[in-house]
């Protein structure tokens, strides 16, 4: 990755901008970083849900209060200093393997198959 950085402009609500400035801001990260951070995970497929999916995905499960993901973080801090960005992608790219492996199984059971028309995966009734 190269440093060599260039500038993106948006238009958007006051609103937004505010409340994209205080979950920036909850999260310890510039509004720049937070933006960059979130259009990522846009482009992965991540569903961020509302304030109360998360935190009842972070309380539910066979992992309440996601001690899994704070051992994964511990495992690759513990071999380096990273930046927020970084480490979004040392973690994310896991899960992206996860999901692969995940739709490879649904496949191979004919549960899921990928429609080209539709363009995307969906689900074989059955």
């Amino acid at each position: 990755m190269t440093d060599d950085r260039r500038s993106v402009k948006t238009y958007v609500p006051a609103h937004q901008k505010s409340e994209w400035q205080r979950h920036a801001d909850e999260l310890g990260m510039s509004q720049s970083e937070f933006v960059r951070t979130m259009v990522q995970a846009g482009r992965r497929g991540f569903s961020l849900g509302d304030e109360a999916n998360r935190s009842q995905d972070r309380s539910a499960g066979d992992d309440p209060g996601g001690q899994g993901l704070e051992r994964r973080i511990e495992s690759v801090l513990a071999a380096e200093t990273l930046p927020w960005e970084a480490l979004f992608e040392e973690i994310s790219g896991d899960l992206e393997d996860r999901i692969e492996d995940a739709l490879e199984s649904l496949q191979d059971r004919n549960r899921v198959r990928y429609n080209g028309r539709e363009g995307g995966y969906t689900l074989i009734d059955g």
